[in-house]
């Protein structure tokens, strides 16, 4: 017959939690930098992508390459802005409101989910165009990139 273990005393229990503690502060993972992060969300996360008219991209492309062009000239906080907001809604187009379409939910339900879709992106754009237009060069060309990474 076998006998239950001991419980553990309470100076058991602390000094393995202290060196369980100890031990985990001494490994320290050294800091990802920005690319480095990219590099490993790019490879561990999965992602979704949409479909948008050949016109938005013809848009994006131009946007984008003047931009890169010659990041010094003014206009380009608002161009970007403009191209974020016109991206934003053919996402939401694309995953919500053509999802409903595909699903038959009524002509009254597709409206409303229409409204509502509607209200989001301009709140979503207003907020948006504030940070978009206060960016410097670099920021605007780091958004850039993002943007054409996504557009391959």
């Amino acid at each position: 017959m076998a006998t239950p273990a001991k419980p553990a005393t309470k100076s058991t229990a602390k000094s393995g939690a202290k060196s369980v503690t100890k031990a985990a502060s001494t490994i320290r993972a050294k800091p990802a930098t920005s690319s480095t992060r990219a590099t490993v969300h790019e490879a561990a996360e999965p992602f979704l992508r949409f479909r948008h008219s050949p016109e938005l991209q013809a848009r994006t492309e131009a946007v984008l390459t003047s931009l890169e062009a010659s990041p010094a000239l003014a206009g380009h906080g608002d161009a970007l802005a403009d191209l974020v907001a016109e991206l934003t809604e053919a996402g939401m187009n694309y995953y919500y409101l053509r999802a409903l379409k595909d699903a038959q939910v009524g002509f009254v339900i597709e409206q409303s989910a229409r409204l509502a879709m509607s209200g989001a992106v301009k709140l979503i754009s207003s907020v948006s165009r504030k940070f978009i237009v206060r960016m410097d060069d670099t920021q605007l060309l780091a958004v850039a990139r993002h943007i054409r990474h996504l557009a391959r």
